[in-house]
């Protein structure tokens, strides 16, 4: 079977979870005896962080011959020089009278993002064709309107949902038009068949899909019984740890540093580790200077191997507003790390069971009291993660891929 994967932005220097899933089946469809191919279409050089196996054929369509029509950007004086300021000023101005005069030719808003969309579908079109691949997968519903756009295929295309359903096409978090959000929803109507990663998230699917279902989580990386986070014995420093992209309004790391700063001076043994980079690297470095926790807490950047990180701490705090199937803390629980979380997150109270392998907390109070009460006893710390670790058997690659292979071949 010829295998196209499309992950039309990020993939390229892109270390996240759709980027991680993106490998694991193009790598696991190669191992099969597939042709697989990932194609992109990003306006950078780069290549994918994670390994593929040297028979993964990777292409990014990106022409400048793609022409994008882009609206001058604003910008604003922040000195103290009068004649910079109103130079600046007199810039944004003139600025301002063209973004005004092309939206009026481009028929608005919509106008401008239809035909700039319009010529990207096009070179999708002819990239695809030229590829005749069997089945499509892709790896987001924005990537299904990259390609369906007033296009029309006769090959299967399927949907990795990689987040609940209605994150992808909804304006739940705050930044896409209506305009946009009809185009998402009506991508849908091209689509052979989806897949979401739980049961609870199909009632979360627009009504324009009429295609086929499959339930199919992520994988998650297994640990051999001997080989998971001991937590007998004592230490001279204990380790909270968070591995997530430092972006505060989704992971909400200001949320367990104030838990962690209400309770840290009656347990001085105990650290908290951030790993991950993002755009709140700054906001959040500036609050741990406040709380005057610089000794304490700390903000490690990026990791390449985070399970040597998780071996070596001793329990995972994960305070997100919102997931799909957040693999870092799998990995954590796979590890035996007693996982803390929001019973409001999705995903998150999905797979953390309360009071079995971890906490699901209503609220800051309870994240509060749950961290403390996890610092204070080794024996529920040793006991939840047990739990979590037999809790993730059921999600290794094997099975998951095979789940795959039978949908594609259901699709086709």
């Amino acid at each position: 079977m010829k295998i196209l994967l499309i992950q039309h932005l990020y993939f390229l220097n892109g270390s996240g979870g759709t980027e991680k899933i993106c490998t694991f089946l193009a790598n696991g469809f190669d191992g099969l005896g597939h042709e697989v191919e990932i194609a992109t279409c990003q306006n950078i050089k780069g290549r994918p962080v994670f390994p593929l196996n040297t028979r993964v054929k990777v292409t990014n369509i990106f022409s400048e011959n793609i022409h994008q029509t882009k609206l001058k950007p604003l910008f604003n004086y922040k000195g103290l020089n009068p004649i910079q300021w109103i130079r600046y000023k007199v810039n944004k101005k003139l600025a301002k009278k063209a973004n005004k005069d092309l939206l009026k030719e481009m028929g608005g808003a919509e106008g401008l993002f239809k035909n700039n969309l319009r010529l990207r579908a096009k070179a999708w079109k002819n990239y695809i064709e030229s590829r005749k691949p069997d089945i499509i997968i892709t790896m987001s519903v924005s990537s299904v309107l990259e390609i369906t756009f007033e296009n029309d295929y006769h090959i299967p295309i399927v949907n990795s949902v990689n987040g609940r359903p209605d994150y992808d096409y909804s304006d739940i978090l705050g930044y896409r038009s209506p305009f946009e959000m009809d185009l998402l929803k009506n991508a849908y109507k091209s689509l052979a068949g989806i897949q979401i990663l739980f049961e609870s998230y199909r009632e979360f699917l627009p009504q324009t899909f009429q295609g086929k279902i499959s339930v199919i989580p992520n994988p998650v990386p297994q640990f051999d019984d001997g080989k998971i986070v001991k937590h007998e014995g004592s230490k001279h420093k204990y380790k909270i740890v968070n591995i997530a992209t430092l972006a505060n309004h989704c992971k909400q790391q200001l949320l367990a540093i104030e838990a962690f700063a209400a309770i840290e001076k009656k347990h001085p043994e105990w650290e908290l580790h951030f790993w991950g980079e993002g755009e709140d690297l700054n906001f959040l470095d500036d609050k741990i200077k406040k709380l005057h926790l610089q000794d304490k807490v700390f903000l490690n950047g990026f990791i390449n191997n985070p399970v040597s990180k998780l071996q070596e701490s001793d329990l995972f705090i994960f305070p997100s507003k919102y997931e799909g199937f957040p693999l870092a803390l799998t990995e954590a629980m796979s590890a035996g790390l007693p996982a803390l979380g929001f019973s409001t997150c999705s995903g998150v109270n999905e797979l953390i069971i309360h009071n079995i392998s971890g906490f699901l907390a209503k609220d800051i109070n309870e994240l509060k009291l749950y961290l403390e009460k996890l610092i204070e006893n080794v024996n529920l710390r040793s006991e939840m993660g047990k739990n979590g670790h037999f809790q993730m058997m059921k999600f290794n690659s094997e099975k998951i891929l095979n789940q795959w292979i039978l949908f594609l071949n259901d699709c086709k």
